[in-house]
């Protein structure tokens, strides 16, 4: 990543869908999760450490290549912002992750290719980890549709993905104000038409309550794994 100059944070599903390998796609069928266009888009933003206060996406801009994935310019502060969760409960989720390696990703359930790939992604690379260090690691995916993604489609989803993982992925909805907020204070640009156009960006919080590395739709399950043992194995 060492020489470019920005990354897109919107990027075109079909990237996603031109990489997808054999391993994944007998995933994504077996979860019965079809493939097709998603939306695309460029967000350039401005930068900023703490994004709480802010309404413009970070600028993901990697000067060294340290990680497999996107080296992020500034790394992005652990958010703060309470949902609620697939068994209905309220989930703040800087209290609840605090410390924690987290995978934090914004999306919908009814995504065609971007978000199924991307937790397909997450699942496989996972899989292929010490479980000790799988145990450490939260993977968090918020609705960009709440009007759609009840927590009990949230939690169904979820788990074609996660069954057979030592710790099960975190669906979180609320409302669309709530939702906005959360998207904001992480950095990531507001997601569009109703939630279906949506940051591809796969963000890594450590240890530090730092993110130093994203993800997006150009990286693969190797990648987010390699990345893994990086950020979860430092403390």
């Amino acid at each position: 990543m060492a020489g470019v100059p920005t990354y897109r944070v919107l990027v075109s599903s079909a990237v996603r869908s031109r990489r997808l390998r054999p391993a994944l796609t007998a995933l994504l069928i077996s979860s019965g999760l079809a493939l097709s266009a998603c939306g695309t888009a460029t967000v350039e933003g401005g930068s900023g450490h703490d994004h709480s206060g802010s309404s413009e996406p970070a600028t993901v801009q990697g000067p060294e290549d340290v990680y497999a994935g996107l080296d992020l310019a500034e790394p992005y502060r652990r958010p703060s912002f309470t949902l609620t969760d697939t068994t209905g409960a309220s989930f703040d989720f800087k209290a609840a992750t605090s410390g924690r390696p987290t995978l934090l990703f914004f999306g919908y359930t009814n995504c065609p290719d971007v978000c199924p790939t991307t937790m397909a992604d997450v699942a496989v690379a996972l899989r292929g980890l010490d479980p000790a260090l799988v145990e450490q690691v939260q993977v968090v995916f918020v609705t960009t549709d709440p009007a759609t993604d009840t927590p009990a489609v949230l939690g169904e989803y979820l788990a074609r993905f996660d069954a057979d993982l030592p710790q099960r992925f975190i669906g979180l909805t609320g409302d669309q104000e709530a939702i906005d907020q959360a998207q904001l204070s992480t950095g990531v640009p507001l997601a569009e038409e109703q939630g279906r156009l949506h940051s591809s960006l796969l963000l890594l919080y450590g240890h530090d309550d730092e993110a130093h590395v994203a993800f997006d739709a150009g990286n693969t399950a190797r990648d987010i794994a390699d990345d893994l043992r990086l950020v979860a194995g430092a403390s």
